[in-house]
């Protein structure tokens, strides 16, 4: 079999046949090839032979979004306290889930936290000690793009933190998440997945597109041609953190807004919140939201 073609050559490829963006100024692009038909690398391993519709989903997510925002009043009034843990790999759809998460939230209540590299303050401290800070008060709901999940993933897979500081880490996380949950913080923690050839032309649409070519790092990059050791780091994570008290919840976000709704929706039906309306929130789909323990594959 022959080597597959790296990222950088794959989109030098693209560039070249004339491969072009449709729809560059809305939120999900698509990538259309030299004869005008469009690239459907999500239809890789997927459940559905269709994207969702766009009108269906933009109902189920403004009717979400309603709940979303009856759990935050419910929250502030009894003092709940939540979690929510954003990871997978590059390109996986977290910033757009995170976005109509937050759309309508009352941002007094609802914090979205990116952490930077740890400064070399942050690197001499405990772990976890800076994702403390970041940690809910009463009636808070806080959102980790990324959190810190990053030790087991990308500093695991690229060397940037020791076998011993990764070993630490992965005893230390559980406990963590205990100790959290059982001072009266939910911690839910979505991992969406994405095909290798998908994440490949999300990328491609990035670096093709001039207005979303920020979005692209040398880091994502590299990711790409590490396909398996971010894999196998993924595997070790749920094997040693998917604990009953603060589960895995997978997500396949080849349809970004399949991916999007039933977030929301496995996020909401976890909470018997006052005024719930269970004509919209119910069980998520099972084909598209699982429990890590129950998933093969990315």
């Amino acid at each position: 079999m022959a080597q597959r073609m790296n990222l950088r050559e794959y989109i030098d490829k693209l560039r070249v046949e004339g491969y072009t963006v449709r729809g560059a100024t809305e939120e999900d692009p698509t990538l259309i090839a030299p004869d005008g038909s469009a690239v459907e690398t999500w239809r890789q391993g997927y459940p559905y032979d269709e994207l969702m519709d766009e009108v269906v989903y933009e109902q189920q997510k403004y009717d979400l979004q309603v709940e979303l925002l009856k759990l935050q009043y419910w929250s502030q009034d009894v003092g709940a306290k939540h979690v929510i843990v954003f990871e997978g790999r590059d390109a996986a759809g977290k910033g757009g889930t995170i976005k109509r998460f937050t759309e309508h939230l009352n941002p007094r209540a609802a914090r979205v936290v990116a952490l930077n590299k740890p400064s070399s303050t942050e690197q001499g401290q405990w772990y976890f000690q800076r994702y403390v800070n970041h940690l809910p008060t009463a009636g808070e709901m806080v959102m980790f793009d990324r959190s810190w999940y990053n030790r087991s993933g990308v500093e695991r897979v690229m060397g940037f933190s020791t076998d011993e500081e990764y070993q630490c880490f992965m005893k230390q996380a559980p406990r963590f998440e205990q100790m959290l949950v059982e001072s009266g913080i939910t911690v839910t923690k979505f991992w969406f997945s994405v095909t290798q050839d998908e994440q490949r032309t999300r990328f491609a649409l990035r670096q093709i597109d001039p207005v979303r070519q920020w979005k692209l790092s040398p880091m994502d990059l590299e990711s790409l041609d590490r396909w398996e050791d971010y894999g196998a780091a993924k595997q070790a994570t749920f094997d040693q953190t998917d604990k009953k008290f603060a589960p895995w919840t997978v997500v396949k976000s080849n349809d970004k807004k399949r991916a999007r709704v039933n977030a929301m929706r496995a996020f909401l039906h976890q909470f018997d919140y006052e005024g719930r309306d269970d004509t919209v929130v119910y069980a998520p789909d099972p084909k598209i939201v699982s429990r890590a323990k129950h998933t093969e594959g990315d």
